[in-house]
This record gives structure tokens, C-alpha cells and sequence, in this order.
């Protein structure tokens, strides 16, 4: 190959020598004896298309190289890539089609250094498809969109095999995939359209048919843990050869066909969370997280039997305080503080089922808020449930009270009894009577510790503002300055006998 002089390069002189560093190329790929590319050879071939793209026209070939660039690859694929492809089948056909995609984006690579002038001036200037792309797109057109049904039907095929138990091999499926999303050159288009869409209604089916074959030979419970075993291992084939952005669809996909069989059957829930089958409910949640239907139905569940249980709360505490009414002395007596218990236990442990069983879900976060807003807001033996936590509060705070708790017990119920303010919907009034209690304890000196009382304030403000504590955070100041001055008067006294206060 001998091209060094500065000489006029007609088209078909130049091309056929382009030609055989071309043959050498694709000899090199087709694994013949070649002798590899050395940096003369490189330099030859670029410096052949330099001169033959910076010739005066009309031997500027800058137009009819670019057309010849993707005839290469044409000629290329249709004489010797195609016909080897199409001998093959099923799993052969996929190693044929990955060993041939690695081939092209090589060939694709050299060549586009050997044109690499062209693509920096000529593609660049006229706004032309980069050679990159000129490339790809050959072997998309017609070697993709020729096997890509062929291709679809055997990797799901082999996806089926593994689901039920075969051993497959995942990095073919993989490598394979990336095809899909590769010869989109950015886009997904083509992995979501001409492989995911088939993927999920197949998968869709399969699991189908495999809940029909559970729900009728197993109880509820191993439902359960069958299924969700099944969408552990679709969660480790996802992150084996599967796109990551296929994973909220197919799980999607899974749940709503497990949960339609599973819902033909079983109807309720109302048992499992009578009976406190945390276990079962927690793993139903993971089963289901993305079947909207169950969800919004389980949260219905939910908050109905939440406002049950408090309903009958409400009911169990004016029925005692009726009884009572003939000789009780206090407005809030010993049931009213028994009722606001029951309701920071019946709190504690739905927050807990949020939290832990329903894995946070706003959706029950909701249900639990709305439920506690129904019955937290009516009234237990004439007091209204803002009084009943204001003088829960004191009995905590103040001497004597009939809560004898230690100093970590009283901050986590003062922190329980906050979050239940969240759901009075008269918070005035709760600060209305909050703020007399408080008077009484701070000027008749009945309040058990001053931590504990500024503690509960800071609680209340993070809960309801500034503005919400301001009078009841001035009392104790006001109180606390009363007693350092009164400390700092005696102290004096002591110090001085001769000063006369003026005090007779």
C-alpha cells in the first residue's frame, strides 16, 4: 500500500484502495489469516480519504465516500453476517447475534478512524448522521429488525426455563439485552417496544397460571410465601440481564396477576388484623405494594377498625363516667385519665402497624390520621378530649399525681400525648386549659420538675408553632426569675443580719 505522493486521487483509484484495507478489516473479524493493522497501514488510510476530501472540486470525494462508508457495512452484513445468523436457532442464534454485534461495533470503530476526517469536516458542515451513527443503524436495519422477533420469543423462552427451575445462561441473556438498548443510541424505544412490552404480558400470563395452580392446593399463608418468594427471584433476574428500568413495570406486572387470583378467593382482611397476624398482614404489604386496589382497600380496613376500637373506647369511658356521675368529685376523674391511656396504647400500636407492617405507606399514614380524628374530637363524661389531654398532662407534670412514672417514662408519654394533639382539631382550647393547669402547678409550687415542663413546652411548640406556647413558655420563665430572685434576696439576708427590708 504505497499512496505518499500529493497527487489528484480519482474516486475509483482511491476507493479501491480503501477497499483492501476494508477486506483486511473484515478478514480480521472473520478470523482468517491476516497480518494485524500497524500505524503505517492506519496512517495510509486516513491520509487517502484526507486527500481525497481536500481535493478542488470537482475531485472532492467528501459526498460519495460518505455514501461508500455505509455501503461497506451494507455489502458487509448482507453477503457474510446475515447468512450466518440465519442458519441458527434458538440459543445458537443468540451467541451468533452477540459475537456478530461485538464484531460490528469493532469494525464500526476502525473504520470510523480511518475516516475520521471526513466525520470531523464533511459529516460535521453538512449536519449528516456522524459515522458512529451511520454504522449502528446498518446493523439495526438489517440485521435488527430481521431477527428481532426470533431473538424476543427465544430469550423469553429461556427466561420461562429459568422460572421454573432451569439452569440458564444469564450473561448470553444479558448481552443480549444490551443489544435491545444499545441499538437505541440513547433511546429505549427499541428495548421497550420490541422486547419489554412481550416480556410483561408473558409474564403477566406465566404467573397467572402459576397463582391459579397455588391458590387451589395451598392455604393463604403459603400463598403468600410462594408468591413472595416468586418476586424475590424476579427482583435477582432483574438485577442479573434485565434493564433496571424494567423493574417497577414487571413487579408491577407480577403483583396485579397474583393479587387478581388471590382476591377471587380471599376477600378481606378483617381477621388477619382482629387477630394481630402481623407476620401475614407485613408480608401481604410486600406482595401487593404495587396493586393500588389492594392497598386502598387494606387502608379502608384499616381505618375502620381503628375508629372502631376507638369508638368503643369513647363508649367503655362515658359509660364509667355515667356510673360514676352520683358521687365524683373532679369533673376528670380516674376514667378519663384510664381512657386517655388506652387511646396512647391503641396509638402505639397502629403507628407500629404503619410503620413496620405497612412499610410507611402515606396511604395508611392517612387512614390511621383520619380514624384518630373521628373519635380523638368527642367528648368523655362532659369533658371535651382538648381538656382530657391538658389534665392527662398535669396529672403527669404536677406533685401527688396518680402517674408515677420515671423521669424516661414521663418524657416518651408527654411526647405520645403531643403527637395526639395532632388529631384535636380545637387546639385553643387544648392551650386554653393547658396554660391554668400550668398556672396552678408553677404559683403553688406543685409542679414535680422544671426539665419536664420545659421539655413537654418544646415538644408542643415543634407540634403547633411558636406562637402556640409563647404565654405558657413566659409563665415558667417569669416563675423561674421569681424564684433566682427570691434565692438571691435570702442569700443576702443571710449574708447582712443588720439589713433592715423594710418588713415588719
Amino acid at each position: 500500500m504505497v499512496m505518499n505522493e500529493r497527487k489528484t486521487i480519482d474516486l475509483e483509484q482511491g476507493w479501491d484502495f480503501m477497499q483492501k484495507g476494508i477486506m483486511k478489516l473484515k478478514n480480521i473479524l472473520e478470523g482468517l489469516p491476516e497480518t494485524p493493522f500497524n500505524s503505517e497501514d492506519h496512517m495510509l488510510l486516513y491520509t487517502t480519504i484526507y486527500n481525497m476530501c481536500t481535493q478542488r472540486p470537482p475531485h472532492d470525494y467528501s459526498q460519495q465516500l460518505y455514501d461508500k462508508y455505509r455501503e461497506s457495512f451494507e455489502e458487509y452484513i448482507r453477503s457474510t453476517v446475515l447468512p450466518s445468523l440465519r442458519e441458527k436457532h434458538d440459543e445458537f442464534m443468540l451467541r451468533g447475534l452477540v459475537k456478530r454485534w461485538a464484531d460490528h461495533k469493532v469494525m464500526v470503530r476502525w473504520l470510523s478512524r480511518f475516516f475520521n476526517f471526513l466525520d470531523r469536516h464533511f459529516v460535521k458542515r453538512t449536519g449528516l448522521p456522524s459515522l458512529y451513527e451511520v454504522g449502528l443503524t446498518c446493523f439495526r436495519e438489517l440485521v435488527y429488525q430481521e431477527l428481532k422477533v426470533k431473538v424476543r420469543v427465544a430469550v423469553i423462552s429461556l427466561i420461562e426455563q429459568e422460572r421454573e427451575g432451569e439452569q440458564i445462561d444469564r450473561a448470553l441473556l444479558k448481552n443480549i439485552l444490551d443489544i435491545f438498548v444499545e441499538i437505541g443510541m440513547g433511546q429505549m424505544d427499541y428495548y421497550e417496544n420490541d422486547f419489554e412490552a412481550a416480556l410483561l404480558a408473558d409474564s403477566a400470563a406465566y404467573f397467572s397460571r402459576k397463582a391459579l395452580g397455588w391458590i387451589s392446593e395451598d392455604s393463604s399463608p403459603n400463598y403468600m410465601l410462594k408468591a413472595e418468594e416468586c418476586l424475590e427471584q424476579e427482583k435477582h433476574r432483574i438485577s442479573c440481564y434485565l434493564h433496571s428500568s424494567s423493574e417497577p413495570k414487571l413487579l408491577e406486572k407480577v403483583q396485579h396477576a397474583l393479587w387478581f387470583v388471590y382476591a377471587r378467593k380471599h376477600s378481606g382482611y378483617h381477621a388477619l388484623l382482629e387477630d394481630d397476624k402481623v407476620e401475614n398482614l407485613s408480608r401481604m404489604v410486600r406482595v401487593f405494594s404495587k396493586v393500588s386496589e389492594f392497598l386502598d382497600s387494606l387502608a379502608n380496613t384499616l381505618n375502620q377498625r381503628i375508629t372502631d376500637k376507638g369508638t368503643a373506647l369513647v363508649k367503655e369511658a362515658e359509660d364509667a363516667a355515667d356510673r360514676k356521675k352520683g358521687d365524683k368529685k373532679d369533673v376528670v376523674g380516674l376514667q378519663e385519665q384510664v381512657f386517655v391511656r388506652k387511646v396512647i396504647e391503641l396509638h402505639d400500636k397502629y403507628v407500629a402497624y404503619v410503620n413496620d407492617c405497612f412499610q410507611n405507606h402515606t396511604l395508611f399514614h392517612k387512614a390511621l390520621k383520619e380514624a384518630f380524628e373521628v373519635f380523638c374530637n368527642k367528648g368523655v363524661g362532659g369533658s371535651s378530649s382538648a381538656e382530657l389531654l391538658a389534665t392527662f398532662c398535669d396529672n403527669i407534670l404536677k406533685k401527688g399525681g396518680s402517674e408515677k412514672l420515671s423521669d424516661e417514662a414521663i418524657e416518651e408519654t408527654l411526647e405520645k400525648v403531643v403527637k395526639l394533639l395532632a388529631y384535636i382539631s380545637d387546639k385553643d382550647l387544648f392551650a386554653e386549659f393547658y396554660r391554668k393547669k400550668l398556672a396552678r402547678r408553677l404559683l403553688f409550687d406543685k409542679s414535680a420538675n422544671d426539665d419536664h415542663e420545659r421539655s413537654i413546652l418544646t415538644k408542643l411548640k415543634q407540634q403547633c408553632g411558636g406562637q402556640f406556647t409563647s404565654k405558657m413558655e413566659g409563665m415558667v420563665t417569669d416563675l423561674t426569675l421569681a424564684k433566682e430572685n427570691q434565692t438571691s434576696f435570702e442569700e443576702y439576708l443571710s449574708n447582712n443580719p443588720n439589713a433592715n427590708p423594710g418588713l415588719t
